[in-house]
């Protein structure tokens, strides 16, 4: 498919299913090392849809040297000026590339924490208040972090940002009611045996309106609940640097003990940013089919079907389990065969094995249903 019929598509699945761009609504487009060629297909859905667009244009390189001189003073300008930026808008798309997805790796950690405590206001406003919805540009680095050639990393993007996300509906419905219906969950295989508590959550399906691409059920756990060990089997990028075989041990909901096979004091460090981010603010279930192996690249990686995620840090709004930091980090274990397996149970009861859903109302969730619709 030619490009420009390609970011048509796109394009026209954001504004018309993701956020649903009304008559009148003002919609910020804000794109980092994105095409021209994307950035105006968007300004035409968002316009033909009788939205307003605003755009707003962002360098990584240039992010990167803001980030590096910021001071109190223009930390202080900088959130005022987002946060009043972001009330005057109903919807939010934001398309994020980069040459390098380390290019804040020289930024001290220090100073990206004083950054998204800045910021943070502005954040919230926009997950609470708009409509949004936050995806990838592919590029030549994520494709080397995927393995895979850029034209052959492109197709992967498009068919994956694309995809009919419809399909989820049943499943997804099943899987919420359950979630709802579920007190304890215990997690076991390759390291892991953790337990926790989800009763009375709220669990949010998530099918193409928040993030692209998508593919999720998320809830939070009952916030003292969370005892035992767990081992993340996916690695994970965070404020520009990696960590691989990431193991935390909990004890009254409370992280008390983390390590990883590399950059392990970096990851003390975050976990120790504020009281909330040795807390876990969401547990979710991964379901997309068409993502079955990490990249490195979170809004992909903790929507790989047979994985989960368990988040040390801010609960959102709309699963609300009381937790509060500057920190939100998804951390992602694949249960499937591949990656050493691993077993869920609700109420005791085995609900996915080796990544795939076991019980009948769950099975549609399984890949080679959804592919088969």
């Amino acid at each position: 498919m030619a490009k420009d019929l390609r970011y048509n598509k796109l394009a026209k699945l954001l504004c018309s299913y993701s956020v649903k761009v009304a008559q009148g609504e003002n919609v910020m487009l804000d794109m980092f090392d994105v095409p021209e060629e994307m950035v105006e297909a968007l300004v035409e859905s968002v316009s033909e849809r009788g939205g307003n667009p605003f755009v707003k244009l962002h360098s990584a390189r240039i992010s990167r040297k803001l980030n590096l001189f910021h001071n109190d003073s223009s930390l202080k300008t900088a959130s005022e000026l987002a946060l009043s930026e972001i009330q005057k808008m109903q919807a939010y798309i934001a398309i994020r590339g980069a040459n390098n997805i380390f290019e804040n790796g020289d930024v001290p950690q220090e100073q990206i924490s004083k950054i998204s405590t800045a910021m943070r206001s502005a954040l919230n406003w926009r997950v609470d208040k708009t409509k949004w919805c936050v995806l990838r540009w592919p590029t030549p680095s994520m494709a080397q972090l995927a393995g895979m050639s850029t034209e052959a990393f492109e197709d992967f993007y498009f068919d994956v940002c694309t995809f009919d996300y419809s399909k989820f509906s049943d499943g997804m419905e099943a899987l919420k009611n359950l979630m709802m219906r579920t007190d304890k969950v215990r997690i076991l295989g390759n390291g892991s045996d953790l337990t926790f508590s989800i009763k009375s959550m709220p669990a949010i399906p998530c099918a193409g309106e928040m993030n692209i691409p998508d593919g999720e059920v998320f809830t939070a756990p009952v916030k003292d609940s969370v005892e035992g060990v767990l081992h993340y089997t996916a690695p994970t990028v965070y404020n520009g640097l990696s960590f691989d075989g990431i193991t935390l041990e909990f004890s009254k909901g409370k992280i008390v003990k983390a390590d990883a096979s590399m950059n392990a004091s970096a990851l003390r460090e975050i976990l120790a940013s504020d009281e909330g981010a040795s807390y876990v603010g969401e547990f979710a279930l991964g379901v997309n089919p068409l993502i079955t192996r990490p990249m490195r690249d979170i809004l992909f990686d903790e929507k790989i079907a047979g994985s989960f995620h368990f988040t040390p840090g801010q609960a959102y709004e709309d699963a609300d389990n009381g937790n509060r930091s500057k920190i939100h980090w998804d951390m992602v274990c694949i249960q499937t065969k591949e990656y050493g397996g691993g077993e869920i149970y609700f109420d005791d009861v085995l609900i996915r094995k080796d990544g795939e859903f076991v019980l009948d109302e769950l099975k549609q969730l399984n890949p080679e249903n959804l592919l088969a619709k």
